[in-house]
């Protein structure tokens, strides 16, 4: 076996090795970090950005350096054992397992680990070689492979490292768990993808928990249900709640009775915009960008029959990619505070059988509601605003009242609801059975 043929063999898989590493390295460096390189200094980070800038470009040289030189070296090897065996078919069974070995290991995993673990050392030492062979070769290996995406079915040669979706957020899961990204930057990322799956009807608030005025009410009414409610936009309603006319701001409100004083006394009617209306399986994600272009905040859903479903604000929508949104107000309440005198402050959210149990009811049910801000909305016969009372009947006689403290977060949700016995007059006290 002649020794310059091995050597000759030998010095291919080394320069199939680094081109195999530059591959890798290149893969998995960024724009972004090679900007980063530059800005901190960093030696051969120009020529790092130049790579980066187009890294289709130099990923084609690098393989096709990597193919030729593997496929150089498969032939010397086989022209070697050519004249080592009497036999053809023993040399090149030789031949093949040798080059599965070295193509396997010493270009196939050795080289792509070292460039994932070491991607801008291994792509900034590549710079130094691609850029000047780059500008040799031409559009050698742009062509090449143009061919090969015309004998290839389907899309081709891709341009990035990801192809579908799925690949993207399995690139993100990869980024969290190397500690490039947070974990919260992780879920944020997913729910924009999931965001483009995403109905108007799964975020929108529904019907049964709008705070609406009938338009025939006046501007000072809707004054003062604004300011006890905390919403800035109300719809208006014309002959039911189910016929929404229009919202009326805050901010046209105060400006027409800062502007006369009479205007307080005028319909509600005569200060409201127009609504914008949307059917309920409408994509979240086109609406969000709807809304942004026509510089409209709040939309009025309508579903199957044309019956008003709800409606969905913009904030409604992104939280769906940034999670609830929540003020400095906003505090985790315990379920039940005893107050004394079986008087109790508990979570708008708590099972009416838990309000049962507080005054010694073993079973306390309701058909229509679970919870103690259900069974105020159903005494009330509305949404409860702060401020809002009402009274209810326990199964054994007794009557409690129900009163809606301060709302919070976004969407002025009742939080808390204050419960207290309603004293028995007198006269029915000494009632005789």
């Amino acid at each position: 076996m002649s020794p310059q043929i091995v050597i000759g063999a030998i010095a291919l898989v080394v320069v199939a090795w680094l081109a195999a590493c530059a591959e890798a390295g290149i893969a998995r460096v960024s724009s972004f970090r090679a900007e980063e390189a530059v800005k901190s200094g960093r030696r051969g980070s120009a020529r790092l950005a130049q790579v980066a800038a187009d890294p289709t470009r130099y990923l084609n040289v690098a393989l096709l350096v990597r193919v030729a030189c593997e496929m150089a070296a498969a032939a010397l090897v086989t022209y070697a054992c050519l004249q080592e065996f009497d036999a053809t078919w023993q040399a090149l069974l030789v031949a093949i397992g040798v080059m599965v070995l070295v193509s396997y290991v010493a270009v196939g995993v050795s080289p792509r680990t070292i460039g994932r673990q070491h991607p801008i050392n291994t792509a900034t030492a590549a710079a130094y070689v691609l850029l000047p062979l780059a500008r040799v070769m031409g559009p050698i290996p742009s062509l090449l492979i143009l061919l090969g995406n015309a004998l290839t079915p389907g899309k081709g040669f891709r341009r990035g490292p990801f192809a579908s979706e799925a690949e993207l957020r399995a690139l993100v899961d990869l980024a969290e768990k190397e500690s490039l990204i947070e974990d919260e930057e992780r879920r944020m990322v997913h729910s924009v993808f999931e965001l483009g799956d995403t109905l108007v009807r799964e975020v929108m608030v529904p019907r049964t928990d709008l705070v609406v005025i009938e338009r025939y009410k006046t501007i000072r009414q809707a004054l003062t249900l604004a300011l006890r409610s905390g919403f800035s936009r109300i719809p208006v309603t014309g002959e039911s709640e189910d016929d929404i006319v229009g919202i009326v701001y805050l901010k046209d409100l105060v400006r027409k009775t800062h502007i006369s004083r009479d205007a307080e006394g005028d319909l509600v009617s005569t200060a409201m915009r127009p609504a914008v209306f949307v059917p309920d399986t409408k994509n979240a994600g086109d609406l969000l960008r709807e809304m942004q272009k026509e510089r409209n905040h709040v939309a009025v859903v309508i579903d199957e029959y044309g019956g008003t479903a709800g409606i969905v604000t913009i904030e409604d929508i992104l939280e769906e990619i940034v999670g609830e949104i929540t003020d400095e107000y906003d505090r985790e309440l315990p379920p039940v505070e005893d107050l004394g005198d079986d008087r109790f402050r508990v979570t708008a959210r708590l099972d009416i059988t838990d309000l049962g149990e507080l005054y010694g009811l073993e079973e306390y049910d309701d058909e229509d509601v679970e919870t103690v801000g259900g069974l105020l909305a159903k005494a009330l016969g509305r949404v409860p605003i702060a401020g809002a009372s009402a009274e209810v009947e326990l199964p054994d006689g007794r009557r409690l009242r129900l009163t809606a403290e301060a709302a919070a977060g976004r969407r002025n949700k009742i939080v808390t609801v204050l419960v207290e016995p309603v004293p028995v007059p007198a006269a029915e006290e000494e009632k005789p059975e």
